[in-house]
């Protein structure tokens, strides 16, 4: 259960505890979508390979398709009567662009949890 925890937290997937991000802030700015290149607590380097994120990709198409269908089956249960379509389909743009840094960041920690093996007592052999 330790590596989906890291995961979902955005930490070391070694380790649990470092960092994957520079600013733990979701607010858009220079850098946003910028990674650390190495744990700071067990020293972890995350990029195993020139283009190792790439498949990060796919992850990050499956958030987005489980976000389209989660608003569209909410949008037909609570509100294709009280809303026109065309508001939903704006609503769910300015959802997706307010969640593409968090969706970003989500896939790039699910991909790392696939080739990474949770340890946390690698740390204290490093140190």
């Amino acid at each position: 259960m330790g590596k989906l925890i890291s995961a979902v937290k955005m930490k070391c997937p070694r380790c649990g505890e470092g960092e994957l991000y520079d600013r733990s802030t979701l607010i858009p700015k220079a850098g946003m979508f910028s990674m650390n290149t190495h744990c700071s607590e067990c020293g972890l380097k995350y990029e195993k390979e020139m283009g190792f994120f790439y498949g990060a990709m796919y992850i990050s198409y499956m958030l987005n398709i489980a976000l389209f269908v989660t608003a569209t089956v909410g949008y037909y249960l609570f509100l294709e009567d009280k809303v026109d379509g065309t508001w939903y389909i704006l609503g769910y743009v300015l959802l997706t662009f307010l969640l593409i840094r968090w969706i970003y960041r989500m896939s790039r920690s699910i991909w790392l949890m696939f080739f990474i093996s949770y340890d946390p007592e690698k740390k204290e052999i490093i140190k």
